[in-house]
């Protein structure tokens, strides 16, 4: 179960990722992601800033903790990458969309296959493109930062040739057979 001071127990693992969780996904990404789901109706670990151009209708900051609300519809998720934050979002999206509580979500994430909370989600999809360059996200000044490994972009729902018609300019998307 997902804990409610879940945010107050972050802390970085030092071999994947800085700790620090103020990085923001470049809009094209986001145009695709709204141009294959349609909408963006949730964003749950978000800021003010980043939905300037994500545009979710409901979204969720550190302080609302999106772990412990309700989502729905399309779901937009860039967890927070620390651990062990990123791991409580792999299991509530993957667990809300096998409960048909959200349609469809696409979810980025560093390509970590070797993790237990990679492989949840994977596990759920329909869809994964691996981008063939590493995402420059932003801070929250704009600049892009220097991405220390690759991403994986992980899509559960019912559009997934949609997904990879839109995903596939980023790098090569796989199906779930």
């Amino acid at each position: 179960s997902i804990g409610h001071d879940c945010y107050l127990m972050a802390q970085a693992h030092v071999g994947h990722n800085s700790g620090d969780n103020e990085w923001y996904t470049p809009e094209p990404f986001i145009e695709a992601a709204r141009a294959c789901m349609g909408i963006i109706d949730c964003d749950p670990a978000s800021t003010e800033i980043a939905n300037r151009t994500v545009k979710a209708k409901q979204f969720f900051n550190k302080k609302d903790n999106g772990l412990i609300q309700e989502w729905n519809g399309n779901v937009w998720l860039n967890p927070p990458y620390a651990q062990p934050m990123i791991g409580f979002f792999a299991k509530a999206v993957s667990a809300k969309f096998e409960a048909h509580e959200i349609e469809q979500a696409i979810i980025l994430v560093n390509n970590a296959t070797e993790t237990d909370w990679f492989a949840r989600m994977a596990a759920a999809a329909s869809a994964i493109c691996f981008p063939t360059s590493r995402i420059k996200f932003l801070d929250p000044k704009g600049e892009p930062g220097a991405p220390l490994q690759g991403q994986a972009l992980i899509y559960l729902g019912k559009q997934r040739d949609t997904f990879a018609q839109e995903f596939s300019r980023f790098g090569f998307v796989l199906f779930k057979p």
